[in-house]
């Protein structure tokens, strides 16, 4: 086993475009381990709709990444208290699903601070019922790629909050989360152990039966090749938001000028088209403002410049361009 040095990058879409490209560039035979600490972001699984995962209010407020990942599974918060793994290696039927396989070596240096942890349903680690560590796969050209995260000491208010989102306000055919318990392992812990000292732990637990640690040789032009694909993947919005499943969204709100119900189809990210019903009182049916709408990316800059020079008041009597926005998105 080789181990993948990312050089302390706090990034997630760094960390994201590292693990994608040893994947598809590292020679079948070699198996990989990489560790990451990312700053505060949701990775959201690659089949979700990211907008029904995410507190949008809450994630703009705080600055925090919303990045989506290859793998399939919920979505998950990350922040400087959580470390992530990844295993890569060829892609073998029995190895696919099994996460029992990836997260023995999670388990026994969990084992070695005293903390009893174990595989629970498909692709958790759990302490004393609480969720402490979540996995996900991903399959690329032979090789694949296992990883994780592990809560030694997160934010855990923050992980609610970012992950919280109104139910109801979208209705789609993505794979949804499901939130579990979750706890940090530092409750589990006599003595505190800071996340770069967990990793070194983990890390001496791969490789405890090596004489040393062997790295795996990424050069300039390679580091070079990961931040373009970081910024032509990770971190564009058709990759983080585009790429959800098509969808649906319902808003439905009282205002002065009566109530407005707003329905909109969104397909690959895009406003595909748009209808309003209610009470409210119009100089102009809105109806004819549907069409400024479709083939808009379903996200507020975009909105508003659609609708800049739009009278919207005309539209739904007493409504200005920033509370339609609010409403509307």
């Amino acid at each position: 086993m080789l181990f993948v040095d990312n050089r302390n990058e706090h990034d997630p879409a760094v960390n994201l475009a590292l693990e994608e490209y040893v994947l598809r560039t590292s020679p079948a035979g070699t198996d990989l381990v990489l560790f990451y600490i990312n700053e505060p972001s949701i990775i959201i699984g690659r089949h979700q709709n990211t907008l029904e995962e995410i507190n949008q209010e809450f994630v703009e407020r705080n600055n925090i990444h919303v990045v989506r990942r290859l793998s399939g599974g919920g979505a998950v918060y990350h922040d400087l208290g959580n470390l992530n793994f990844s295993f890569i290696t060829d892609y073998q039927r029995d190895n696919f699903a099994n996460f029992r396989k990836f997260t023995e070596p999670v388990v026994r240096a969990l084992a070695k601070l005293g903390v009893q942890a174990e595989l629970s349903g498909r692709n958790d680690l759990v302490v004393d019922g609480r969720k402490v560590s979540g996995n996900a796969q991903h399959i690329s050209r032979g090789r694949m790629v296992s990883h994780g995260t592990v809560l030694l000491n997160s934010n855990l208010e923050d992980v609610a909050q970012a992950l919280r989102v109104t139910e109801g306000k979208f209705v789609s055919k993505a794979v949804k989360s499901v939130r579990s318990r979750v706890a940090n392992i530092c409750e589990f812990l006599e003595q505190p152990i800071s996340v770069e000292d967990f990793r070194q732990l983990l890390l001496d637990t791969y490789f405890e039966d090596e004489a040393e640690r062997p790295d795996y040789p990424l050069t300039e032009e390679d580091w070079v090749a990961v931040r373009q694909l970081a910024r032509e993947r990770y971190k564009t919005w058709e990759w983080n938001y585009g790429r959800s499943p098509d969808f649906n969204v319902q808003k439905k709100e009282r205002f002065p000028g009566g109530e407005i119900d707003a329905r909109l189809d969104v397909q690959r990210g895009k406003i595909q088209s748009a209808k309003f019903y209610g009470d409210f009182f119009s100089e102009i049916e809105p109806e004819e403002l549907a069409p400024r709408l479709v083939g808009v990316n379903y996200r507020r800059e975009d909105l508003a410049a659609a609708l800049k020079d739009v009278p919207i008041e005309r539209y739904f009597s007493g409504m200005d361009l920033e509370t339609f926005l609010d409403f509307l998105y």
